[in-house]
C-alpha cells in the first residue's frame, strides 16, 4: 500500500513539474555502464593528499608509508614533488623503523600528467622513495620504473639508482 502511494505521489510530482525530461531527474543519467566506470576513474585519480598510503620502492626497509604533508603548502603532491611521511609498515632489520618520519619523493602516480611531447604518463599505484634532509635517498636500490621527469625536479641520484626509466 506504501509503495503505491510513493509512486503515485513521485508521478504527481512530474505532472506538476510539467515538461522536465528524465535526465532532469538523474532517471536516464548513468545508463550506460561505460559511463559509470569512466566516474569512478575521474573519482580514483586525485592528487596525493594527507592520509594517502603509499608503496615504498627502495630497499631502505620500509614497506608502506602515510603521507602527513605535501612540502610547500600545497593540497597535494604530484609527480616528482617532496612530501613528509608516516612509516606504516616496515621490514625486520631495515634502515627505517615503524613510525618514523621521513620525507619522500613520489616516484610514481595514478593521476595522469602531461609531457612537453603532448603524450601522458600515468602508473597504476602511488609509490615513492624515501629520502633524507639533504635530499639523497636512504635506500641503495630503486625497484620498478621510474619517469624522467625526475630530472628537472634535480633528484638525479634516485634516477641513477632507478632499473627503469619512464
Amino acid at each position: 500500500m506504501a509503495a503505491s502511494n510513493s509512486s503515485k505521489l513521485f508521478r504527481a510530482g512530474r505532472s506538476i513539474l510539467g515538461g522536465f525530461s528524465n535526465s532532469y531527474f538523474g532517471a536516464s543519467r548513468w545508463t550506460s555502464p561505460l559511463n559509470h566506470m569512466e566516474f569512478l576513474s575521474q573519482q580514483q585519480r586525485a592528487f596525493i593528499q594527507m592520509r594517502t598510503n603509499l608503496k615504498v620502492v627502495d630497499n631502505s626497509g620500509a614497506k608502506r608509508v602515510m603521507c602527513i604533508q605535501a612540502s610547500k603548502g600545497r593540497k597535494g603532491a604530484r609527480l616528482g614533488d617532496t612530501i613528509v611521511a608516516s612509516v606504516k609498515e616496515a621490514k625486520v632489520g631495515g634502515k627505517v623503523k615503524k613510525g618514523d618520519v621521513h620525507y619522500a619523493v613520489v616516484v610514481r602516480a595514478a593521476m595522469q600528467r602531461g609531457r612537453c611531447d603532448g603524450s601522458e604518463v600515468k602508473f597504476d599505484d602511488n609509490a615513492v622513495v624515501l629520502i633524507n634532509k639533504q635530499g639523497e635517498p636512504i635506500g641503495t636500490r630503486v625497484f620498478g620504473p621510474v619517469p624522467h621527469e625526475l630530472r628537472k625536479k634535480k633528484h638525479l641520484k634516485i634516477l641513477s639508482l632507478a632499473e627503469h626509466i619512464a
